[in-house]
């Protein structure tokens, strides 16, 4: 391989096996397809296509070696995370293109124009395929949802995105004490909380409450972000500020529902 078409695709090489592990479901074979793909350029330099840049070129290649073998998902080898595990298992559900595309416009932050120049579609075709695979994610996650908010308007949209999104909304919580007693009832399978609650008290003290009895994830829809975002603990991974934007709660819903992961606030 020339040295210089070494030093374009040095710098994506990490984020390809990335994506190759997320898309293959183990290491050791996404590994094995991004060494392929390398040979392949060894071998026939004008396999890869530079006129996009160096990025895509890299990644349509993958791709072109990827769709030929119509490779699914392999089993784990131990190597991934409990939640790129719960990822992987919900990625083998979807039809390959669905979620080659879902994995290129989230994971690795292509833009629609880049990821349909990788996968060979049209923009409207990538836009479908991305839908098919969000309508996906939203079918196999269906949970129930305990929202923890003072205001009845924000609370009224809260729910609607909710039950748009196929989930059921099991209470709507004005107070920490009926929040911690609401989830200790229904179990969720999501919290939606505000923090700054209509009799003084805590969504972040509930909140703390309810992980205390079990795993649940959790998204913070507050006027308040600096009282989570301060550095001196962990902080949230899923927080929106108000006034939100609906399909900003719908793609937070979506991505901690998909990863089922757990958000822990250290007392």
């Amino acid at each position: 391989m020339p040295g210089s078409l070494s030093q374009e695709i040095a710098p994506h090489l990490p984020y390809l096996r990335r994506y190759a592990r997320a898309l293959a479901g183990s290491q050791k074979s996404g590994d094995a397809y991004v060494r392929a793909c390398l040979q392949a350029m060894v071998a026939d330099a004008s396999a890869f296509d530079m006129s996009r840049g160096a990025k895509i070129g890299l990644y349509r290649l993958f791709h072109v070696l990827w769709n030929a073998t119509m490779i699914a998902p392999a089993s784990q080898d131990g190597s991934a995370s409990i939640f790129e595990q719960t990822a992987q298992q919900r990625l083998a559900n979807m039809t390959p293109e669905s979620r080659q595309t879902l994995l290129l416009t989230t994971l690795e932050g292509f833009k629609l124009h880049e990821a349909a120049a990788v996968i060979g579609k049209s923009e409207e075709e990538v836009s479908g395929l991305i839908k098919d695979a969000i309508s996906e994610i939203d079918r196999q996650t269906a949970t129930q949802v305990l929202i923890i908010e003072d205001e009845p308007l924000i609370s009224m949209d809260l729910a609607d995105i909710v039950e748009g999104q196929g989930h059921r909304v099991t209470t709507v919580a004005r107070t920490a004490a009926e929040a911690v007693k609401s989830a200790r009832a229904d179990k969720p399978g999501l919290v939606l909380a505000d923090i700054q609650l209509a009799d003084g008290s805590s969504g972040i003290d509930a909140v703390k409450e309810i992980l205390g009895d079990f795993d649940v994830p959790v998204i913070f829809i507050t006027s308040f972000p600096e009282r989570l975002l301060t550095g001196e603990r962990p902080e949230p991974t899923f927080l929106i500020t108000k006034p939100f934007d609906p399909n900003t709660v719908k793609a937070g819903i979506s991505q901690a529902l998909f990863f089922n992961s757990t958000s822990s606030i250290a007392a």
